[in-house]
């Protein structure tokens, strides 16, 4: 039996009954000629239609349509997020380390110095207040062990075991999201040198499962990996959880973001 896969042209149709192959031959080619034209014309409308896309006025600092989208996500985001809705958690042995992201991290910094500025809620009429946290001011709230997948906006994925205390639990200690009555909307972190920070929803940031985190893997975190407090909040990507904490703030509009501001999804949920 021969297999060979046969790659020369193809035979022309039969003629139909009455019809001289010279004709068929015509309609063959006039078939060819508009399949080519139709291909090219869909290639040029997608130059064309990618080329209008890029040239739109920027929303936030990218063009409007993708904003559009990035807001949807966002949106989508939200709306499935639920303060019982939990990410996965795997066994400890499954944890590994991977260093990714130095932005806030570069300047020389003596961890033993190291406090957190914590900026209380402050809607109008309410005085504004600043307190100052150690890290053993953290530990001493209860111990959370808890291992999960980190997820990079970039597509890789690690499992990696963290240490810490609730988010949740540190502001039951220290109500500082609350003022006269009325509680904040978003959450401000931002690193020791003002270079990197990040936005979340209040209720993104008092989730069971959003931590301070000191520990990774079974040892205090690393300079490298946002020694000696940072932020982990599962259901968020990678670059939500900042590293080095220096500042918290509690407000009402919605803070500024790193990423945001190169086009990201605010919301970063996945």
């Amino acid at each position: 039996m021969d297999n060979t896969t046969d790659y020369s042209a193809p035979p022309l149709p039969e003629s139909p009954a009455g019809l001289p192959e010279a004709d068929v031959a015509r309609q063959a080619a006039s078939r060819s000629r508009r399949a080519f034209i139709i291909g090219g014309v869909a290639a040029l409308a997608g130059v064309g239609g990618w080329r209008w896309l890029l040239t739109r006025p920027a929303d936030e600092g990218t063009p409007w349509p993708f904003r559009r989208v990035l807001d949807a996500n966002g949106r989508l985001s939200q709306a499935y997020f639920r303060e019982t809705r939990l990410a996965p958690t795997f066994p400890k042995s499954m944890a590994t380390f991977r260093q990714n992201g130095n932005i806030g991290l570069k300047d020389s910094f003596v961890t033993a110095d190291w406090r957190m500025r914590v900026q209380a809620y402050a809607p109008a009429g309410a005085p504004a207040r600043v307190q100052e946290f150690t890290i053993d001011d953290i530990k001493a709230l209860p111990r959370v062990d808890m291992t999960t997948e980190l997820k990079c906006i970039e597509g890789w994925s690690i499992k990696v075991n963290w240490v810490g205390a609730r988010f949740s639990d540190f502001l039951e200690k220290y109500p500082l999201a609350t003022a006269n009555g009325k509680e904040a909307r978003y959450v401000s972190l931002v690193t020791p040198d003002e270079k990197y920070y990040v936005g979340l929803d209040l209720s993104n940031a008092v989730h069971p499962q959003t931590l301070l985190c000191y520990e990774m893997n079974g040892q205090p975190l690393t300079g490298p990996h946002g020694a000696p407090l940072r932020l982990v909040t599962p259901l968020k990507y990678g670059i939500k959880h900042l590293k080095r904490i220096g500042t918290i703030a509690f407000v009402d509009e919605r803070p500024a973001d790193f990423w945001a501001e190169q086009g990201y999804d605010w919301d970063s949920g996945h």
